[in-house]
């Protein structure tokens, strides 16, 4: 038996376009901005430190004179010196690397004997209606489908605010649980439930497990997986919320997102600040919750591909990233190992496809499939007795 909780909500074109508005600007943005002495120079040092003032204003962060992190036009995720051990200690912290294992769908998965939660990420959804002329957009695109035919008991897609606080977002979380529980076969004591979140959705589940859960809930939580979540933060977080950010300042939008009816408690919650200081103290694991994480760690990405800058901030920052997230901020608990060459909207198989086809007609073989991807996860979570 399958149950799976959707939202139909109304057109959002300010939530839909959010990346273009954030990352269009950089491209335009005045030279006087990236100005040596200017005040975005000034106010942030680390920045400056890796990037010089005519790659920044040419929209191209390109570091001064670190060859171990220099990303060029041409390498593949094997032969780059980035991610060579050699090169650059914090490419040691890469754990598990896993180039070519879910590239396609096995014959074969193990089943979960619990019910699996879907937990998206900041912005996200369970299903979005543009229009009554084309099909609705999902979230996780054909995972749901896949899970349900693998036959695990029940797949709950939980529907959270996109980009309220994560105290909203994770009452939200419990309450779809509960319900979708509630009208399902399972009754009796509270029903082990295992829970698979994106980014943000992964501190959603966290402070869930850790603040929510009460002796009294039709639920618990067996197993939580995290699949690139900031659990430490995101230097781009801290980047785009600094008053010299310049037209990367995103509170500029915040008037925006209101008007479209989200919140924007969110963006500040996602700062390295934030979760070192407030989340991570406060919200403790629960010793009775198996916790794993996956991160993932992209290179090469197109010319305009929305994540060329916060990847390269976050990879002079922290180290190897996906575009948004850093591995060392996506470890939690058991580290089941680093996705490569896999981008943070690859991870939920919103992957280009024109741009893998063409690739594919060139001979480069694609490495990563979502599908197998989160069925292997279904896989790992039945061996493990979950």
């Amino acid at each position: 038996m399958t149950s799976v909780a959707r939202t139909r909500i109304r057109p959002q074109p300010a939530h839909f376009h959010f990346l273009n508005v954030l990352y269009r600007p950089v491209l335009t943005a005045p030279w006087t901005h990236w100005q040596p002495g200017s005040r975005v120079m000034r106010n942030i040092p680390w920045l400056t430190r890796y990037y010089s003032p005519p790659s920044l204003a040419a929209g191209r962060l390109r570091p001064h004179s670190t060859p171990a992190c220099r990303l060029r036009h041409g390498r593949t995720l094997t032969s780059s010196p980035f991610l060579h051990r050699s090169s650059d200690p914090r490419v040691r912290n890469l754990g598990r690397e896993i180039s070519d294992e879910y590239a396609s769908v096995r014959d074969v998965y193990l089943t979960p004997k619990h019910p699996i939660v879907l937990a998206h990420g900041l912005l996200g959804f369970a299903e979005l209606s543009i229009s009554s002329l084309v099909p609705p957009l999902r979230y996780w695109h054909g995972i749901e489908q896949a899970l349900a035919t693998q036959g695990c008991p029940l797949i709950i897609t939980a529907s959270v605010p996109p980009s309220h606080g994560i105290e909203e977002r994770a009452a939200k979380l419990a309450a779809d649980i509960s319900a979708s529980i509630a009208s399902s076969k399972f009754s009796g004591d509270p029903v082990p439930v295992n829970i698979i979140a994106h980014s943000m959705g992964g501190l959603d589940a966290r402070y869930m497990i850790s603040r929510l859960q009460r002796a009294n809930s039709n639920f618990r939580v067996a197993a939580l997986v995290t699949v690139g979540t900031p659990h430490r933060g995101s230097p781009f977080a801290d980047y785009v919320l600094h008053e010299s950010a310049g037209p990367l300042y995103l509170p500029r939008l915040y008037s925006l997102l209101e008007r479209a009816g989200l919140g924007t408690r969110a963006f500040a919650q996602l700062t390295t600040r934030y979760l070192a200081t407030e989340f991570n103290p406060r919200t403790r694991d629960d010793p009775a919750v198996r916790y794993f994480s996956y991160g993932a760690v992209v290179e090469d990405l197109p010319l305009f591909s929305p994540f060329r800058l916060p990847q390269k901030i976050i990879a002079q920052a922290e180290g190897p990233n996906d575009g948004l997230v850093g591995v060392d901020s996506s470890r939690w608990g058991q580290y089941e190992g680093t996705l490569l060459g896999v981008s943070h909207l690859d991870l939920i198989n919103w992957s280009n496809r024109a741009r893998w086809t063409v690739r594919e007609w060139m001979g480069v073989k694609r490495n990563f499939n979502a599908v197998a991807f989160y069925l292997g996860i279904a896989d790992m979570l039945a061996r493990e007795g979950l």
